[in-house]
């Protein structure tokens, strides 16, 4: 980075554990809005666990006294630390040489992010986070580890979570016909107490049953069983992620003056500025730490995406030059002190130059994971107060699961998923969409026409994830971004209907989607239904797509045919052609 008053960054990065604010001509306006926050006793009440500093009604402040533990967890996990790792060592003396956490959202995106940044010692188990039911990666990761030598991890906060319990019963089965009735000893569970996930754990005699805190939502509880077993098992140095998120939670204590408590500062920031527009809160990071943008996304979207307000987490999207970008941006740099990606610093600084706010994030090493956990945990709380909304819970996301239920009852009957006929096909693609035009181009450009200056694209890829995919699918929202100006995002489903999903429906009516979808090479049955997980797939993204319409959102399905990444190479084509045509 170029030198901008090096000494007083240097003192304010140390003041705010490695946090920098660049933002111009909102300083005012964001000093105004923390001394709002000091009248109002902001630190105090959080710390007191007010729900009034969110909500005034009965109902909502019932869920919020409920939703308050993680402000204090990183204590109460290094109470049980030596717990966890004795377990561990048991794990390793049993032989076992493989681990795959089964979860969703909450429950499997910090495991994600610990497991794709922490680096794995040399004598630590490998670990696989399934979080798909897209049956190539089921059947990929199946070939990779030898069943008898793996544990398997089912994590739910609820019990009742559909995809982990699929997940289950399908190696459960594997086990079982290879060890009979002590395919239990493979097999441990992650849950709240008195789910039915601890029923079914203890009739089939699972090796350990994890019970996490009640008071601690799914997005928030990084730092309890959730994070903490998966962590102990890919032998991640987890005393060392509790002190850095015990340092974090001091700094953050009420007795701490608000000018110096990084967490709130980075909420009052983050608040004010989506209150004069700039709601799009773009993460610019290098790859060595991209999985800690898919927590953070999860985290802030389905927090802040409800009563048609929110800010959009913009994770992926490849950085640019700042002539790309409109003025609802809020840009978040989080980089590695002793790792330098230079392309992306340079980038940084034009930003920085043209006038961008930005935040900087500097971690002195990853197991600053755990100061950075807390830290955004209570900026998502403060930003919440300021909007108004209730940042604990997700009143949206039973939509698309309520209709993907439905579809599958459905499909039991009649033998099949209820699919509409194409309203366009054009070489491998299938367009099913309200808008007409005889060429893919035409009705591409029908479809980006209903986009404002406010406006957001989000590709919904119900794909195989995998390096190439995900390169094609970033091109593509590169060409959406820098055609229109727009910001553009892209989750892999069902993932991101445990992360976005909120938002799309719950926050405000700006979003234009553009759903994906793909044949299955491989299919793979889930024991004791009669689907399988590839129907499972297609169902959510019906259910998804016919939430998206209720709520009256600007939605497109494109089903790529057999090759994604033809489909997806004509899809971009066809957007390229339309985009000649639209004004910039």
């Amino acid at each position: 980075m170029r030198g901008y008053q090096l000494a007083k960054i240097k003192a304010q990065r140390e003041r705010l554990h490695g946090q920098t604010f660049h933002i111009g001509l909102y300083e005012a306006a964001v000093r105004e809005r923390i001394q709002k926050l000091k009248r109002e006793k902001f630190s105090t009440r959080l710390w007191n666990k007010d729900p009034s500093l969110w909500k005034r009604d009965p109902i909502h402040q019932a869920v919020i006294r409920n939703a308050l533990g993680w402000l204090d967890v990183a204590e109460k996990m290094k109470k049980n630390l030596d717990e966890l790792l004795a377990f561990s060592g048991q794990i390793q003396k049993a032989g076992f040489g493989h681990v795959v956490h089964m979860g969703m959202g909450g429950s499997s995106l910090a495991p994600l992010a610990l497991q794709q940044i922490l680096l794995r010692p040399p004598d630590g188990s490998a670990f696989f986070v399934l979080d798909t039911t897209d049956p190539s990666t089921i059947l990929k990761i199946e070939r990779e580890i030898p069943i008898g030598e793996t544990l398997f991890i089912v994590a739910s906060k609820s019990g009742t979570t559909a995809e982990p319990l699929a997940f289950g019963e399908y190696f459960f089965a594997k086990a079982k016909a290879l060890k009979g009735s002590r395919a239990g000893e493979n097999f441990v569970a992650i849950t709240d107490p008195g789910t039915p996930l601890v029923k079914l754990a203890q009739e089939r005699g699972f090796r350990r049953i994890f019970l996490s805190y009640a008071d601690i939502g799914g997005r928030y509880s990084a730092l309890s069983p959730f994070g903490l077993v998966p962590a102990v098992l890919m032998g991640a140095k987890v005393a060392g992620l509790l002190a850095r998120a015990e340092q974090m939670g001091h700094a953050c204590d009420a007795s701490v003056p608000l000018e110096k408590n990084s967490g709130v500062m980075l909420g009052a920031l983050l608040g004010e500025l989506a209150c004069r527009g700039r709601d799009k809160i773009t993460f610019l990071m290098p790859e060595s730490l991209a999985a800690l943008g898919l927590w953070l996304e999860q985290l802030l979207a389905e927090s802040t995406g409800k009563e048609a307000t929110g800010v959009l987490p913009v994770v992926g999207e490849p950085p640019s030059f700042p002539s790309v970008y409109g003025n609802d941006r809020l840009f978040i740099y989080i980089h590695l002190k002793d790792e330098v990606d230079e392309v992306l610093e340079s980038m940084v600084d034009d930003l920085q130059d043209a006038g961008q706010p930005i935040v900087f994030i500097e971690m002195d090493d990853r197991l600053d994971l755990g100061r950075e956990f807390i830290r955004w945990e209570m900026a998502t709380a403060t930003l919440g107060a300021i909007l108004g909304i209730n940042p604990f819970d997700q009143p949206n996301v039973q939509e698309s699961k309520d209709n993907t239920n439905r579809l599958l009852r459905e499909m039991s009957q009649v033998g099949k998923l209820p699919e509409p006929s194409a309203t366009l096909v054009e070489g491998p693609l299938r367009f099913f969409a309200s808008e007409i035009g005889q060429k893919a181009k035409d009705l591409f450009k029908a479809f980006l026409s209903q986009a404002r200056p406010e406006s957001y694209f989000a590709l919904q890829a119900y794909l195989p994830e995998t390096p190439a995919t995900t390169r094609a699918l970033q091109a593509i929202q590169k060409r959406l971004r820098d055609g229109l100006h727009l910001a553009a995002t892209m989750g892999y489903g069902p993932r991101y209907l445990h992360s976005t999903g909120q938002f799309h429906k719950g926050g405000p009516d700006t979003g234009l989607f553009i759903q994906l979808t793909t044949n299955d090479a491989e299919d793979v049955p889930i024991p004791g239904v009669p689907y399988t997980f590839g129907i499972l797939k297609r169902a959510q993204a019906l259910g998804d797509l016919e939430a998206l319409r209720k709520h009256g959102r600007a939605v497109i399905r494109i089903h790529l045919g057999t090759d994604a990444l033809q489909g997806l190479t004509a899809l971009d084509e066809a957007l390229e052609a339309a985009l000649t045509e639209i004004p910039a």
